[in-house]
């Protein structure tokens, strides 16, 4: 793994195809704007008045959208929906060789779709931009940002996409998809496991919280905003995340086996 600050090669503005136009990639938009990049979008949802209103050229026709000769095609599809939408592309409409990247929360998973679809010619870059709409709102340094540069040739245009998120001050993070996963399972997929058991559980403020206890509820009520494909993709799709949840189990259960043995000592 390899650690900066940015990304410091020269940039140039790029044209770039954003497939999956939901929040996030509303989000990520903004800033690609205020960069001055080109966008364009494809989506299964109709977003051309949003797009209309951004300044983003919206295509209903797949088809038009890969004719668009953009530098980049950017998949912010569900982790859930990632195959669907990739095998539902006609790819052989590119005009020329194009960077895919994509911004899912797991990595193997989508570096091994964009392998088995992206034309030989075409590079392949999996990302992980490591914050939200939430954590991002107020802008992105010192944000984590996850890349590996699974099959570069172009290094101009992969330069000038990195630098998006480099420029903004992001702490770029060059690893393995695999080692992205390994240590996603251990954190990210961990505090969505945790948060989710609070929702189960229906934690509420009381007059006597404990400072831990405010910070409990607060990443209950945090996590009630994101889909359950996002939790249920961190799970499905990374193949260390269902080990994790074993060892989550394992864990509780010999808390548990401790608190009990405790009691029947105190009672003897």
């Amino acid at each position: 793994m390899s650690i900066s600050s940015s990304e410091s090669a020269p940039s140039r503005n790029l044209k770039i195809g954003i497939v999956g136009f939901g929040p996030f990639a509303q989000f990520l938009s903004k800033t690609m704007i205020k960069q001055g990049h080109i966008l364009t979008a494809t989506s299964r949802s109709d977003y051309s008045e949003l797009c209309a209103k951004l300044g983003i050229s919206f295509f209903k026709d797949v088809i038009a959208f890969l004719e668009a000769e953009n530098d980049v095609i950017l998949i912010c599809t569900s982790i859930i929906s990632l195959q669907q939408v990739l095998n539902s592309m006609p790819l052989q409409h590119l005009k020329r060789p194009t960077l895919f990247a994509d911004v899912l929360s797991v990595k193997e998973h989508p570096r091994t779709e964009l392998l088995r679809v992206v034309p030989e010619d075409s590079d392949v870059l999996c990302t992980h931009p490591m914050y939200g709409e939430e954590s991002g709102k107020d802008g992105w340094k010192g944000l984590n940002f996850m890349f590996e540069r699974v099959r570069i040739r172009d290094e101009a245009i992969c330069s000038s996409f990195l630098q998006i998120f480099g420029s903004e001050g992001c702490r770029m993070l060059e690893m393995s998809c695999e080692e992205h996963d390994k240590l996603a399972a251990k954190s990210q997929f961990l505090t969505h496991v945790i948060a989710r058991t609070l929702v189960e559980l229906d934690i509420q403020y009381t007059p006597i919280d404990t400072k831990r206890f405010e910070s409990l509820v607060k990443l209950k009520e945090g996590n009630m905003n994101l889909s359950f494909d996002l939790f249920s993709g961190l799970f499905v799709k990374n193949r260390f995340a269902q080990q994790e949840l074993q060892n989550i189990e394992l864990a509780f259960n010999k808390v548990k086996q401790k608190l009990i043995e405790k009691m029947n000592e105190d009672q003897d």
